[in-house]
């Protein structure tokens, strides 16, 4: 009886040793820089604690003062439409003010930052560059840097940080899906990103902002990592988050991939496609009030139950516009060059270059953006 208990003990010991804590689950690193003093934070549905507490919430209980929550896409609550516009607002919970990033007012001004001390910033990434809130982060990055402001960032693991693939972004081709030169998907952490954005000088006129990482306890390259809740409201589950950035490819096409159903990110079609044993229709729901092809029959491909991928997946891409009805109207020119970061996508895939000749034309690139990444990696590979 004396060795099972003593065991017990031992695998109770091990279990909460290996739980993963996120940078806001860290507090004792970073209560003692907030205490007394008037923040302001920018998060999500996603700046939760232990999984059910949200940080906005949990520090009202240590007793600091929010000045005013900055929310980015999707809004504080994470429930507005891609792109959809995200007014200003009070949280019914706490009563704290609510301006939105997202928008005309996608930096905070020196008006909003008024009176504020130490800016928090929270938000939960899935590791590409297409995903907008790397570039709040760089807004805010560089409001804190012209306002004389520390900015602390609370960091959380990147679900796909195993992957770092695809074609490096050229910046002729930066907007707000894109505002640096990295590959499509980096294998970085916010956190270990704005170290990078901040030592590299990528922020306006190469100023530089008064930077705190706060890192994740017990977390390494190696780990996966199971989302919590919804990053945003078309990313459902840890299927859709490993599939993004191959899916989102598709924005700058006539292919839907899947917006307006319960499978968003993990299947793709269109009525120009040929009919297979698979199809879907459309419908406005919680993700998208307008999708593409609303009430309209797609052919195309269910990759709900593919195994996860660790690579950029461009097989599924090249398939739809070789199959395609009308290849003169596959692909939109502007949204697809600024979602690959360049042209020459499109110009292989339409030239017939074979996937592997696409990948190798990737390869001096990514290694030159892995050896100028490894300085600001925080956590190890074993």
């Amino acid at each position: 009886m004396k060795r099972l208990t003593i065991l017990c003990v031992l695998i109770t010991t091990v279990s909460f040793a290996q739980k993963i804590k996120t940078g806001a689950e860290n507090y004792t690193a970073y209560l003692p820089l907030l205490k007394g003093k008037t923040i302001g934070i920018v998060t999500n549905q996603t700046g939760i604690i232990d999984s059910k507490t949200h940080l906005v919430d949990f520090l009202v209980q240590k007793n600091i003062k929010i000045k005013t929550i900055f929310a980015p896409e999707h809004g504080f609550r994470g429930t507005a439409d891609a792109g959809e516009h995200v007014s200003d607002e009070i949280d019914s919970k706490t009563g704290l003010s609510i301006t939105s990033l997202y928008g005309k007012n996608n930096k905070p001004s020196a008006e909003q930052l008024k009176g504020i001390d130490i800016m928090v910033f929270d938000l939960q990434d899935v590791g590409t560059r297409l995903y907008t809130y790397v570039s709040t982060m760089h807004r805010i990055m560089e409001s804190c840097a012209e306002n004389n402001i520390p900015l602390i960032v609370l960091d959380r693991p990147n679900p796909n940080i195993a992957i770092v693939d695809g074609p490096v972004l050229d910046i002729a081709f930066k907007s707000g899906i894109g505002m640096h030169p990295t590959p499509l998907l980096h294998g970085m952490t916010l956190g270990e990103e704005a170290k990078m954005i901040n030592d590299q000088k990528w922020l306006k006129d190469g100023i530089q902002c008064n930077l705190t990482v706060i890192p994740c306890l017990n977390y390494n390259r190696n780990m996966t990592y199971s989302l919590p809740v919804r990053p945003s409201p078309n990313l459902p589950n840890d299927q859709s988050i490993n599939l993004y950035v191959s899916l989102c490819l598709f924005e700058g096409t006539n292919v839907s991939m899947g917006r307006g159903t319960e499978k968003q990110f993990q299947i793709y079609g269109s009525p120009y496609l040929p009919k297979s044993d698979f199809a879907f229709t459309p419908k406005p729901n919680f993700g998208d009030k307008d999708p593409l092809y609303n009430g309209v029959e797609c052919n195309g491909e269910d990759l709900s139950a593919v195994p996860r991928i660790n690579k950029l997946e461009i097989k599924w891409l090249i398939k739809a516009y070789q199959t395609t009805e009308d290849k003169s109207k596959f692909f939109d020119k502007r949204k697809f060059s600024i979602r690959a970061g360049n042209e020459k996508l499109q110009q292989q895939i339409e030239a017939g270059i074979s996937e592997q000749e696409i990948r190798n034309s990737w390869k001096e690139g990514l290694q030159e953006f892995k050896k100028m990444r490894k300085q600001y990696l925080i956590y190890r590979e074993k």
